[in-house]
């Protein structure tokens, strides 16, 4: 993984942890959450304060998230909103995170100015052993204050304000009075710096988690599922569909059921053309390696030659895209790529709806030779497939991703995913489908 790290590719854009300063605070929430402290003078964290040097140091990868559930964070400065969120156990806990720091903004960069905030993400799950457990997350808490409880003597504070204005004889209340000198000594003066945190609800909804396997629960749909990357048997789950990946057929259905997907030739502000020849690419790339080609100093026209010289390497994915290609460019016959073939999710994106992010990332999953939408949409399976690939793909992902992605990541995300048009909720009509549901009346069985 070291090429990964110098490039930038993993463990990137994370906050630095240097100063004796940062350091103790850092320590005395640490210390607040798990009773546990660092020796480490010099490391870097995510957006919830999660670090792997000390993750290694203290020989637990989940100090701030035991048993992967009700993860808990420490923010040293509200610049932690941009970096990334590490092994997260559930899609949703980065932009809990981040919306949560982006609503208490004014407040967090008044707290860290002095002091550590440490807090949680708090839910009804304390443990996560049987897959029925992540129907019980309905919603997600934020809270937190600072290890001194200064938003908590902030509020007590304006309490008893509000008492010494209103209240007949509050004046002459000298235990009030001293109560209140008290609390404004560790405060300060909350009538013109209030200080208070917006503890946020957020509604779970549909999402990601990475326990048993890999699951992807949607649940508010109008056709509900469950998508299971793993071989673990869920048991008897309260949802009547359940699928593997390999489920192909059933996964195409529920997506074009519920308005989730749409071909990237037909996606409008998007140079379709270029994108099918950018995964033609990768798969030529996955096909060649594989037989030990080499692949340094590859230019784009090389690629062309390369697959010219290996044809008789390429998969059916890579004719099938290129049938499309020549649809677009030439006003070729129109390639007729069913749910079946192995090319067909690679000619999908998601449409424009709430969970975009979450669909491209099960598609990154059912394409996983798109390299540039696996390490963009999930790079947790990203880093562990890296992990396996021979020496002469690796050094070319690394080299592709750094050259061409991160060089402009909004404009490449925005190029892949953006959604011109409008959001328009499309809802499909209730008849025999709705009675016995999209993929028939059985259940499928693990």
């Amino acid at each position: 993984m070291k090429r990964l790290i110098t490039r930038g590719l993993m463990y990137g854009n994370l906050f630095h942890v240097a100063s004796p300063a940062l350091v103790e605070r850092y320590n005395r929430a640490l210390e607040h959450l798990t009773g546990k402290r660092t020796a480490l003078t010099d490391f870097y964290i995510d957006i919830s304060g999660f670090s792997p040097e000390v993750g290694a140091e203290l020989d637990d990868p989940l100090y701030l998230n035991a048993h992967g559930v009700n993860r808990q964070f420490i923010l040293l400065s509200t610049d932690q909103k941009r970096c990334p969120l590490l092994d997260a156990k559930f899609s949703t806990s980065r932009t809990i995170l981040r919306q949560w720091i982006e609503v208490n903004e004014a407040a967090l960069f008044a707290l860290t100015a002095r002091d550590a905030v440490a807090g949680e993400l708090v839910n009804s799950v304390f443990t996560m052993t049987q897959p029925r457990q992540l129907f019980e997350l309905r919603a997600i808490t934020v809270e937190a204050d600072t290890t001194q409880g200064t938003a908590a003597n902030a509020a007590a504070l304006a309490g008893k304000v509000d008492r010494f204005l209103t209240e007949n004889g509050a004046w002459h209340d000298d235990v009030l009075i001293g109560e209140m000198i008290q609390l404004a000594a560790k405060t300060g003066d909350v009538t013109r710096n209030p200080v208070k945190l917006q503890p946020l609800r957020f509604e779970k909804g549909n999402f990601w988690t990475a326990h048993f396997g890999g699951l992807y629960l949607f649940q508010n749909m109008t056709h509900p599922a469950v998508i299971t990357a793993g071989e673990t048997e869920l048991g008897d789950l309260p949802i009547k569909y359940v699928f593997g990946l390999k489920d192909r057929n059933r996964i195409a259905k529920f997506l074009e059921l519920n308005g989730l997907v749409e071909p990237i030739v037909k996606a409008r502000g998007v140079d379709a053309a270029a994108i099918l020849r950018q995964k033609m690419d990768f798969i030529l790339v996955d096909a060649v390696t594989a037989a030990g080609v080499d692949l340094a100093g590859t230019s784009r026209a090389d690629m062309r030659r390369l697959a010219r010289r290996h044809a008789d390497l390429l998969p059916e994915e890579f004719h099938a895209l290129n049938g499309l290609v020549n649809w677009a460019e030439n006003g070729g016959p129109w390639p007729t790529i069913s749910s079946e073939h192995p090319a067909y999710f690679y000619t999908l994106r998601a449409a424009a709806h709430p969970d975009a992010d979450l669909i491209n990332q099960l598609l990154a999953e059912l394409s996983a030779k798109d390299i540039r939408q696996l390490f963009i949409c999930h790079k947790d399976l990203f880093y562990r497939t890296y992990a396996d690939w021979p020496e002469a793909r690796k050094e070319y992902v690394a080299t592709f991703l750094e050259a061409e992605y991160l060089a402009d990541k909004e404009g490449a995300r925005a190029a892949l995913f953006g959604h011109d048009a409008p959001l328009v909720e499309e809802v499909p009509e209730r008849d025999i489908v709705a009675r016995v549901g999209p993929w028939g009346a059985v259940r499928r069985q693990r």
